[in-house]
């Protein structure tokens, strides 16, 4: 068996496309209106660093292109969810930061996600998904390496 054809390898790409898929779907549905998971994924991760970060640096976080970015950041400023403004050293590039406004969005699609994903966990058992874990981990990062 080549590394082309392993059943194993091809089964767990499988699942995770099709574990990934429907949480999306099953998500984005439980978001606020007119919320859509890239701007909860932006808002959430400018509220956990609570540091500006550039468009750019978004960009490489999401592993998204530049415009696809450009377009998050631009629904989310119309929406009055981030702050963006010139950076001091380099008036050529923008900085982020989340807004009240910001963090109040990204508290209510918490709030409306988190039992879909608390019941989800507690239906596999939490000491499996605790095994699991590590293993995604892995996999997440081994990936992340290969893109390097």
């Amino acid at each position: 068996m080549t590394g082309s054809d392993d059943p194993l390898s091809v089964a767990l790409f499988s699942e995770m496309f099709m574990a990934d898929q429907l949480a999306r779907n099953r998500l984005s549905r439980a978001l606020p209106k007119g919320m859509e998971l890239s701007h909860f994924s932006v808002l959430n991760h400018l509220a956990r660093s609570s540091e500006e970060k550039s468009p750019a640096q978004l960009a490489r976080v999401f592993h998204v292109t530049r415009g696809a970015m450009t377009n998050t950041l631009n629904r989310l400023e119309w929406a009055g969810h981030i702050h963006v403004r010139p950076d001091w050293d380099d008036a050529r590039r923008k900085m982020i930061s989340i807004s009240p406004s910001g963090k109040r969005a990204r508290d209510a699609a918490i709030a409306a996600i988190a039992p879909i994903l608390a019941d989800t966990v507690r239906e596999i058992g939490s000491d499996r998904v605790r095994q699991t874990l590590p293993v995604i981990r892995e996999l997440r990062l081994r990936l992340e390496s290969d893109e390097g």
